[in-house]
């Protein structure tokens, strides 16, 4: 199979989405590999490097998706890039179409095959290419949230976790999964007052088991949020419904009962937010202020650490994108329910449930095209 791996365009995007150790792998089963010249830069992976490793160089990402029968990204297309993905043409990357109803048309127009890592599901129900991207994205949601409460960038001028004779900051965090729990090790790290919310009871009662006495756990409803926000520093949205608009749990009139230069971080962003007043931000400009609070929602947050992320999410991608490579997607998804749970968008047709509903759009059971 040919494989392209373009430069990604987004704001701030350092990450790439195949590393030279995947190229060795692709091209040892046979596969050529096309990279758009330097498109690792950002994450310290040469031209050299890559070209070492097999893969060919392309001047441009037009021509890396024009020669591409598999294009592997880490971002969803932005709008340069909808005109140049062709039909029948594979798309193995982020797409989170539930919260992007432009792209969605986007892709349903160019009648190419859309599998998105954040649907890729195992059996178990875990979500095997979001889990390591949602392990930097909440640690880097404490390491973000401490730095915007700081007085200059218009904080409550908090110290995270505090000094002796001073309490910490008391941080709340809505969702007990896998960026919940990591920005609750984060934070419990620092020395904050910590009180993390979940809807499921097995999961508390988990959660309560393996954190360290600074974390608390809570069980999730309107009321306990509004009595909580009054009087917490930084809250962090980490609420995730896999394909699917995440639920706004923070209110726009919630604002009103928060002290000045409270922090929010929303990490479910990407998916349209949990946080009503949330609107996705760069690392260019990643703040905003609504109501004396602060909003941080950086819908690439683990773009600000490149290296570290790129080697994180190619451990987990690669071994489905071999399959995909091996077998073609309709072998592969047949093959593995995993990867057949990725397929959003499948030649002008939407194909997941949650993108459908999203927009009020049809469905159609990916079982027509497999």
């Amino acid at each position: 199979m040919i494989i392209g791996v373009p430069k990604e365009i987004k704001n701030n995007e350092n990450r790439v989405a195949v590393t030279p150790s995947g190229v060795v792998e692709f091209t040892k089963r046979g596969h050529e590999v096309y990279i758009q010249t330097t498109a690792g830069d950002g994450s310290g992976f040469t031209d050299d490097q890559y070209t070492e490793a097999g893969a060919k160089i392309l001047p441009t990402i037009a021509e890396v998706y024009d020669i591409a029968e598999m294009i592997i990204k880490v971002k969803e297309p932005i709008e340069p890039e909808y005109k140049l993905c062709k039909k029948d043409q594979l798309i193995f990357t982020y797409f989170h179409f539930a919260s992007h109803e432009p792209l969605t048309k986007a892709m349903i127009d160019s009648g190419a095959v859309c599998l998105a890592y954040e649907t890729v599901e195992s059996s178990d129900r875990s979500l095997p290419l979001l889990i390591p991207m949602s392990e930097v994205a909440g640690r880097m949601s404490v390491q973000e949230g401490a730095k915007y409460l700081e007085k200059p960038l218009k904080g409550r001028g908090i110290l995270l976790g505090g000094v002796p004779g001073v309490r910490p900051a008391k941080v709340m965090i809505l969702g007990g999964g896998v960026v919940g729990t990591n920005a609750a090790k984060m934070a419990a790290g620092m020395g904050a007052d910590v009180t993390i919310l979940d809807l499921n009871l097995q999961r508390l009662r988990y959660l309560d088991d393996v954190m360290p006495a600074n974390v608390n756990t809570f069980m999730s409803s309107e009321y306990n949020i509004r009595e909580l926000i009054a009087t917490h520093d930084l809250i962090i949205g980490a609420v995730l419904i896999p394909g699917a608009k995440a639920p706004n749990l923070i209110t726009k009139d919630m604002l009103k009962d928060m002290q000045p230069g409270t922090v929010l971080v929303d990490v479910a962003v990407d998916q349209g937010g949990c946080i009503e007043t949330c609107k996705p931000t760069t690392h260019q400009d990643p703040t905003y202020i609504i109501e004396d609070v602060v909003h941080y929602c950086v819908a690439n947050m683990p773009g600000a650490v490149p290296y570290t992320s790129t080697l994180a999410l190619t451990n987990a991608t690669l071994p489905y994108a071999l399959q995909l490579a091996n077998k073609g997607w309709k072998q592969a998804c047949n093959d593995s329910n995993e990867l057949k749970l990725g397929l959003n968008v499948i030649s002008g047709e939407i194909v997941y449930k949650g993108v459908s509903e999203a927009f009020d759009m049809p469905y159609t059971p990916v079982e027509k095209f497999l």
